[in-house]
Formats: structure tokens, C-alpha cells, sequence
């Protein structure tokens, strides 16, 4: 176990104790707090040597070091805010991209590049998933003006009702928006598919789809082909030495913003004096150091405790979906850097302060103690003055109420928190957030010996599922060749896959229930007595 303050510690000695652990970054009017963090300096000196190692990793990664050698690549997305930095090759393509990006929006803006059906684009649709539509949603959610030259939508999952939805909401604009593709193999089943699904929608208005797409995308990849051969009006590049969940300030993230008149410089301005903060190899000077000592402390470097992300402002609402695929992704790994099994890994959730006081608060303070919370302060309420909704009390006042009053109420029943708080939500300074995590997740993966910068997980994923595609096409098959009704356990030694009756089974339903040419018969209750015809 590790090392803890005491619980019974009086206000005075937590009044030290919060300014001696106090960070703030006075260009960024940033404040970090990790005084109810319980541990001592006992915990702080045992973590040093792994600090140390920490910040000697981080140097050679922003160096160009092999950092994901199950792929052989370099990990760059700190280059993407501070070309400077970057090895020559990387930093001529990060220039020429932003550059590409601010001049085909100003064209957009001012009406030069146009749809052949309508005057001008006035609207965009996002097609992507995972890093390619969280970080993109986050933003716009946190930054979008209201104002927006062009408002944006997102298809971000191959659910054809979802996909129906967003399509229905545009029906009678598609003719004037602006779909943006982002795939960086151009293979990824559910951007194919959302891409296949706006593209038959297009055609059944009588509309040129290719006049009207954007890809993100890397060159020689399938969509690059695609977009090439049919005469899709732009192309932006995708790097092999970013990764998805660390996109955002890549084309993938920056060029969804500039259209919607987001302010991309101010993002990348506040990403870049972030990372130089967290390059210091002092830990009490170094917010992401501070974290990571923050994180480990609190799971005892196991992943114990999950972390609740939680926003005091309803434009960060999408933060914690955002953060739970930075940290879970970078993080979740079955073995570390020896080889050894470790099942690392923080889970991440959270929705939004003061609507936590009316979730799951509850559990919080008194229900099982396994999560850390992280407050998210906004001090600026809003955009001019304050109406008292009460004598001397804004509304304002009442949020700023419930934040401090949820972290001491949680600090009395020995719940450990940390509180991040901005002056404002600006493009800096959710650039600044944006940076601040992701040198957080690279320390804190340092000090527990993992990989943050590969996925094998998630690859997985993907083989197991298309693996499940390729049975349906054999049972379909089947079916059709055997021209009379079959039992599960027939089809599955006919396909040669009678260990998969399960998933058959489930296989065969779903078609049913879509209209596809499959019937059952029997006592639904007991899979096994079903018999199955092909229509």
C-alpha cells in the first residue's frame, strides 16, 4: 500500500498543505490542485527514480525515438503545435498542412470553392470513429461560436438508425454540405460504411457526392484511391507518427474547427506553452508530472481507482468521453515493456457538475471508495454580467457552491480529488487541457513500465469481428445450398465451424430480424429446437 497523509489533518495544516502543492501557470491563468491527494512525502521521494526515467523517456520521444516499436514509428503529435521541434521531414509537412487547412477554409468562408447544387456550403458532416470523432466532438461542443459559419454533424458509428438520424437532420441541406472523411487506412469498417451510407443518400437526391467530399486520410491508402479516382475536392494528409487519440491537433481535429470558425492558432498556441511546462524534469513545477504522481498514488500504481471526470461547464461536457479514450487506449495494456502480464489500465467516466449532485454523488461520498475525482473550475461565468437568482447569489455562484462543496464533502469521507481550473473555455486554453493529458498519460505510462503509444487491443477487436462477418457469409452460403430448413448445429458442421454455434445462432437472428432472407421455427426459448429456412 501506498503511503497517505492523515485523514485527521485540521484546516490550517490543509490550507499549507494546498499551497505548498499548488501549481499555476500564470500565462495560462491554469491552476492545478492535488492537495487532497492523501499522499506524503515519503510516497513522493520512493517515486523519484521513476520520475527521473520518466522525463528522460519523454526527451527522446519528442526526439524522434522509436517510441511504438510494434510498429516502428516515432510518436510526433507534440510536433503538430511546435513544427520547431520536429525532425525536418515531419516538420515541412505539419507547416504545409495548417497552411492547406487555413486557406481552403477561407475559401469555403468566402464562397470561392462552392457545391455544383447550391451557392454555398453551410454546413458539415463528420464521418469518422474513435480519435477521428471524439477529439473533433469535443471541440466543437467546448468551442463552437454560436454564430457558426458552419454548423457541424457527426457520423461516428455504423448503427443505421444513428446514421438515419444525422442524415434525416440534413435531408434538405445535403445539397449545400461539406462531408469530411477521415480514415487513416481508409479501411475502417465504420467509416467505409458511414462513407457508403452519405454517399447512397447523395445519389438518391441526384447530387454529386464527390463535389462535395473531403478526405483525411494517408497517402496510398484506400481512400486516398477513392478520392483520387473520383475527383473528391481535397485532400488532407493523415501522419503515420500520430496516433488517433492524439489527433486533435492534426488535420483531423483542426480542419472540422477552422470551418466552424474556431480559432485553430489560439489551440495550438496553448497546446505548445503546455508542453513546454510539462518538459520541466522537476515534479511539484510540472502539472502533467503532478498528475501522473496523482494517478498513481491514487490506484497504487495498479489501476485500483477509477477516475471521475468532472466539468463544472456544460461546453466540457464531452471532456471525459474524450479523456476516456486518451487514457484507456494509452493505458489498458495486458503486458509491460518486459513482457511481464501487469492488465494495466484506469478507467475513466463522468458526465458534468451540478448535474453529478443529482447522479451519482451519492455513491461518490458514500458508496464504495474505488475513484479519485477530478474537478474541472471555470472561473469566468459568462460573457458580461450576472442576474442575482437570489439576494446576493448568481447562478453562477450556486455552480461555483456545488463544485467546492461536492470536494470537501467528498474529502471528509477520505475521497481523494484533484481540481483543474482555467480563467475560461477559449481555444487556448482547451488546447492547453488537450496537451496537459496527453503528457500526463506518457508520464504516468513511464512510471508503470507500459506502452502508451500502441493498441493490440483494439486491433483485436477488429479481427474478431471480421472474422464473425466472414461466418455469416459461409452459413449464409448454407443455408441457401441446402434448400431445406437446418438446425444450428447442422449449419454449424455444414460451415465447419461447430464450435461457433453460439455466435451462429446470434449470427442468423440478427438477419431475421432485418428482413434478410432467414426464417426460424421452433421454441424461440430454446435456441437449440429451432430450425432455420433460407428464403
Amino acid at each position: 500500500m501506498v503511503a497517505s497523509v492523515s485523514k485527521d489533518m485540521d484546516t490550517q495544516a490543509l490550507w499549507k498543505r494546498y499551497e505548498d502543492w499548488l501549481y499555476y501557470h500564470s500565462e495560462l491563468g491554469l491552476y492545478l490542485d492535488v492537495s487532497r491527494m492523501r499522499f506524503d512525502d515519503a510516497f513522493v521521494a520512493q517515486l523519484k527514480p521513476k520520475f527521473d526515467q520518466a522525463f528522460r523517456a519523454m526527451t527522446a520521444l519528442e526526439q524522434g525515438a522509436i517510441a511504438n516499436p510494434d510498429e516502428g514509428r516515432m510518436v510526433g503529435h507534440y510536433w503538430l503545435r511546435d513544427p520547431d521541434i520536429a525532425p525536418a521531414g515531419p516538420k515541412a509537412e505539419i507547416v504545409e498542412t495548417l497552411a492547406q487547412i487555413q486557406a481552403f477554409a477561407k475559401q469555403i468562408h468566402a464562397g470561392e470553392l462552392v457545391p455544383p447544387e447550391a451557392p454555398k456550403f453551410t454546413d458539415i458532416l463528420s464521418v469518422g470513429i474513435g480519435g477521428s470523432a471524439l477529439g473533433p466532438q469535443f471541440v466543437a461542443e467546448a468551442l463552437a461560436p454560436e454564430n457558426s459559419p458552419m454548423p457541424i454533424y457527426f457520423i461516428d458509428n455504423t448503427d443505421p438508425a444513428g446514421i438515419d438520424r444525422i442524415l434525416n437532420c440534413l435531408r434538405d441541406r445535403l445539397k449545400s454540405t461539406l462531408v469530411i472523411i477521415t480514415s487513416k487506412s481508409g479501411g475502417t469498417p465504420e467509416t467505409r460504411n458511414g462513407m457508403l451510407e452519405v454517399k447512397r443518400a447523395y445519389e438518391a437526391q441526384g447530387l454529386n457526392f464527390p463535389k462535395h467530399a473531403v478526405a483525411i486520410t494517408m497517402k496510398g491508402s484506400k481512400m486516398d484511391e477513392i478520392g483520387q479516382m473520383e475527383g473528391w475536392i481535397a485532400e488532407f494528409p493523415m501522419f503515420d507518427w500520430v496516433g488517433g487519440r492524439t489527433s486533435e491537433m492534426s488535420a483531423v481535429g483542426l480542419l472540422a474547427a477552422c470551418l466552424q470558425g474556431i480559432d485553430i492558432q489560439a489551440m495550438l498556441d496553448g497546446a505548445k506553452e503546455m508542453d513546454a511546462a510539462t518538459r520541466i524534469a522537476d515534479l511539484k513545477t510540472n502539472p502533467a508530472a503532478l498528475l501522473a504522481l496523482a494517478w498513481y498514488y491514487a490506484g497504487n500504481g495498479k489501476g485500483e481507482k477509477d477516475m471521475v471526470i468532472l466539468p463544472y461547464k456544460d461546453s466540457l461536457l464531452l471532456f471525459s468521453r474524450y479523456l476516456q479514450q486518451l487514457v484507456m487506449e494509452s493505458l489498458g495494456k495486458e503486458t509491460d515493456l518486459d513482457g511481464n502480464v501487469v492488465n494495466q489500465g484506469i478507467a475513466v467516466y463522468g458526465n458534468k457538475g451540478s448535474t453529478d449532485q443529482h447522479a451519482y454523488v451519492q455513491q461518490l461520498r458514500e458508496g464504495v471508495p474505488n475513484f479519485f475525482a477530478t474537478f474541472i473550475e471555470v472561473l469566468q461565468d459568462r460573457q458580461g454580467p450576472s442576474m442575482e437568482v437570489e439576494p446576493g447569489a448568481t447562478s453562477g455562484d450556486f455552480l461555483s457552491g456545488f463544485l467546492l462543496g461536492t470536494r470537501q464533502a467528498l474529502y471528509e469521507n477520505q475521497r481523494d480529488s484533484i481540481t483543474i481550473t482555467i480563467p475560461e473555455v477559449t481555444p487556448r486554453t482547451v488546447g492547453a487541457l488537450i496537451a496537459l493529458y496527453e503528457r500526463a498519460v506518457g508520464l504516468y505510462a513511464s512510471l508503470v513500465n507500459i506502452n502508451a503509444y500502441h493498441q493490440p487491443g483494439v486491433e483485436a477487436g477488429k479481427k474478431a469481428a471480421a472474422s464473425v462477418l466472414a461466418l455469416q457469409g459461409k452459413i449464409v452460403a448454407t443455408l441457401a445450398q441446402a434448400g431445406e430448413p437446418l438446425s444450428l448445429l447442422a449449419i454449424a458442421e455444414k460451415a465447419g465451424a461447430p464450435e461457433e454455434v453460439e455466435t451462429i445462432y446470434k449470427i442468423l437472428r440478427h438477419l431475421e430480424a432485418n428482413d434478410r432472407g432467414i426464417t426460424f421455427t421452433g421454441d424461440r426459448a430454446k435456441p437449440s429446437s429451432l430450425l432455420v429456412t433460407a428464403n
